[in-house]
């Protein structure tokens, strides 16, 4: 792995081949700070869409934003920060300050992008305080803020920091992943006001980043019910057969299993081979395709259970059921992910971030960011500690989400 300073000059940006910084006339200026810039990387999936454009309302959009500044904490090999930057005229920085303030010596753009994701499986790496700090910092320094984009904090305490100096200094914050927002099969969106008895996400991946993605869509849905969020009263981890004896029991419920499995395009094992239907959640196959199975049961404050059971091996995709009071049907649908390398997902979450950077308001509570890091966190720790039920007054937190939908078709 190459350090950064192989090749900035510590004291100034690089003005890339010599190339001077570039914008438009009455483009907004936007700072990306970025753990790495590499293909599949959180920078390469969302800042290409404010350097290139993206497709937006039936036709291509190029946001009126420019990038004029870098810092990017990581060079490996298949780095293309500096590639980016000569192409498309921005500075790359040795700090985080001196990114936001472009070398000079006040807060010199409109908007920050901070595209760092979850860092490693344990939650440590460049992802957390290395970048929120000096952001901080200097909005406190220079007595001035912008909006910010955060696309996963790597723990509670990053994300509690976050929206508290939100709250204290007076800036609108969006944080999330592209799940959240992206295309929705069918359109789902719970009632605001509904009463959620039981919720179900399914979700796949084994790292970090996978979990966080469906605890942060689990939240989005069901923060919507009656009385708006009101907190988590306990988080537990499951795994293994535990998992299939949990769901017997009543602990998560078959029948959300059933409808969010419905609504999987992906089916794997047998449906792979012959391409025959199956009813996976029904049928009994389950527990002979999953790998290493894991369930996160979570009890909110005001009685509402959910669960986030993870299907490596059986499905491919993300998918949410939820039963809700005085309503016959379940309700149920998919989440979009196109396939990479475009990862056409993201032209919804550049959307959104647009939209933050324009108008200045966020268009979900950065509250949920809080609530989804905890309960991970938790997850986790449960997990280490041998499946123990963990109370959690540190997620006693009241907030409303929005009435207006933010995902992409809504």
């Amino acid at each position: 792995m190459t350090g950064r300073h192989t090749f900035l000059n510590a004291d100034s940006a690089v003005p890339v081949a010599g190339l001077p910084i570039r914008t438009r006339p009455g483009a907004k200026r936007l700072a990306i700070l970025a753990s790495r810039w590499t293909p599949g990387s959180p920078a390469r999936q969302v800042a290409d869409r404010f350097l290139i454009g993206y497709p937006r309302e039936d036709r291509w959009h190029r946001p009126a934003m420019d990038v004029v500044s870098l810092y990017v904490d990581r060079t490996p090999e298949v780095d293309q920060s500096r590639q980016r930057a000569a192409e498309f005229g921005f500075g790359i920085y040795s700090s985080v300050a001196e990114t936001l303030r472009c070398g000079g010596d006040r807060l010199a753009v409109d908007g920050v992008l901070m595209l760092a994701g979850q860092g490693d499986d344990s939650g440590s790496g460049p992802s957390g305080s290395d970048l929120l700090e000096p952001m901080l910092r200097v909005f406190e320094e220079d007595r001035r803020t912008v909006p910010v984009y955060w696309d996963e904090p790597p723990g509670l305490a990053q994300a509690r920091k976050m929206v508290e100096a939100s709250r204290r200094l007076g800036f609108p914050v969006l944080t999330g992943s592209s799940l959240p927002v992206t295309w929705r099969l069918p359109p789902l969106e719970l009632p605001t006001g509904c009463r959620v008895e039981q919720a179900l996400m399914v979700g796949i991946g084994s790292r970090r980043s996978d979990r966080y993605r469906a605890v942060e869509t689990l939240q989005a849905m069901v923060e919507r019910r009656r009385d708006g969020e009101t907190g988590v009263r306990s988080v537990q981890a499951v795994a293994g057969e535990a998992v299939w004896r949990a769901g017997s029991s009543g602990r998560w419920s078959r029948e959300l299993l059933q409808a969010a499995v419905a609504r999987s395009d992906s089916l794997q094992g047998e449906t792979l081979k012959d391409g025959r239907p199956r009813d996976l959640a029904g049928g009994g196959e389950l527990p002979r395709l999953v790998e290493d199975p894991e369930v996160c049961l979570v009890d909110y404050s005001d009685g509402t259970s959910a669960a986030v059971l993870m299907l490596n091996g059986a499905v491919g995709d993300f998918t949410f059921a939820a039963r809700l009071r005085d309503v016959s049907e379940v309700a149920s649908t998919q989440f979009l992910l196109p396939p990479g390398p475009n990862h056409a997902g993201s032209v919804c979450l550049a959307a959104r971030i647009e939209d933050l950077i324009q108008s200045g308001r966020s268009p979900v509570r950065p509250e949920r960011a809080w609530i989804a890091a905890g309960i991970l966190d938790r997850w986790i720790e449960s997990r280490e500690k041998g499946g123990l039920a963990l109370e959690t007054p540190e997620l006693t937190l009241e907030y409303r989400a929005p009435a207006e939908s933010s995902f992409c078709g809504s």
